[in-house]
């Protein structure tokens, strides 16, 4: 390889970027617009959730248990008059559940007979619905322990459970989603560069003359690489920011450890752009297999959103070959629990391999001719 080759090669890239705006928008724009939409779009909180409370009988008791649920940031309550119009409320998606106590719960309650407190949840949504019983339950148990401390009772139960939760103490999704987000974004990113990148040049025509010219193969794609490397970790530095800064999400770890493993990832997203761009020869329809081939892998089987524990077992061997997959594992141990050495180094490795493999492909497929 020629130095000054490769040099001359990243000026005319550069200068070809500079001239066609459209990379430097997918570069840094898309990042912004991204972040802003899914970071503040896509939410695993549940709160404020419509809820109607029906009492048969409204007493001190019953006030006293609406009471948690008008206090709490969970629930919106709405109150009903009887079971019927609850029922049609939540017919018409009005409230996403029901709670109903009965005429006998405050006569109950007093002479410590067992009470009954119904509760109807809609389960068109199942984690939703998980959720809300949940929240539920815990608005149950604090009542329960005010009302025996009023009366001077000690709560016994036969077992005491004391949670602790690691590395995402608040429960705040968005720490969870937005490190995830990050490797989403760095995907679309990294394969669209370079995916529109040869075929551009198939489509100008000018593809005649780097063909001609004495630069190697080699160096022609290395002349492409690296301006598209050095506009992506701009893309990253900017996602990082965007992420402690704007969504205020903790970063445990070290920031050298995030961008050594960007670099990596980034040259797998890199490649699978470059092989897709050189085997379709056309803008549009590179896009689209760019799209399809790295975005919605990435979206649905990377861990982003859906466990991939979860996953029927098939699903989950195919999930070894995203590199996203080990990108996120890797963003979210490294903001939210520090530098995990076994975590990151297992999931680094993987993206080791996964570059190596796409970039050694597209080097024995491309050759200097024009068919």
């Amino acid at each position: 390889m020629n130095s000054r080759r490769i040099l001359g090669l990243i000026r005319k890239e550069a200068l070809q970027i500079l001239r066609d705006p459209s990379a430097i928008a997918i570069a840094f724009v898309m990042p912004l617009f991204l972040l802003l939409l899914f970071g503040y779009g896509v939410s695993l909180d549940a709160r404020h959730i419509p809820v109607a409370l029906v009492a048969g009988r409204p007493t001190a008791q019953t006030n006293a248990f609406w009471a948690g649920f008008e206090d709490s940031p969970y629930f919106r309550p709405m109150f009903y008059a009887n079971m019927p119009a609850a029922r049609r409320a939540l017919m018409r998606r009005k409230v996403d559940g029901i709670i109903w106590l009965r005429s006998d719960f405050s006569r109950a309650t007093q002479t410590q007979k067992p009470a009954s407190i119904n509760v109807v949840v809609n389960g068109v949504n199942a984690n939703n619905a998980n959720i809300i019983e949940g929240y539920i339950q815990g608005v149950y148990g604090n009542w329960l322990s005010q009302t025996v401390a009023h009366k001077g009772q000690p709560l016994v139960v036969p077992v005491d459970v004391r949670s602790r939760v690691w590395f995402n103490a608040a429960l705040r999704s968005h720490d969870y989603l937005v490190p995830g987000l990050i490797a989403i974004i760095m995907t679309l990113i990294g394969a669209l560069l370079t995916a529109l990148v040869v075929a551009r040049e198939w489509e100008r025509g000018t593809m005649e003359a780097l063909m001609a010219s004495p630069a190697g193969m080699d160096e022609i794609l290395l002349g492409k690489l690296i301006p598209y490397f050095l506009m992506g970790m701009g893309g990253m530095a900017l996602s990082v920011a965007m992420a402690v800064w704007l969504f205020a999400v903790p970063l445990v770890g070290s920031l050298w450890v995030i961008f050594v493993c960007a670099a990596l990832f980034l040259l797998a997203a890199l490649g699978m752009g470059l092989l897709i761009s050189t085997i379709a020869k056309n803008q549009f329809v590179a896009g689209m297999i760019a799209i399809v081939v790295s975005y919605l892998p990435a979206f649905i089987l990377s861990g982003f959103i859906f466990d991939i524990h979860s996953m029927p077992m098939p699903i989950q061997i195919l999930t070894h070959i995203v590199a996203a997959r080990y990108f996120v594992a890797i963003l979210q141990t490294v903001f939210l629990a520090g530098d995990v050495w076994p975590v990151i180094l297992r999931n680094a490795a993987a993206l080791v391999v996964i570059a190596a493999f796409f970039l050694i492909l597209v080097a024995r497929i491309s050759r200097k001719r024009l068919d």
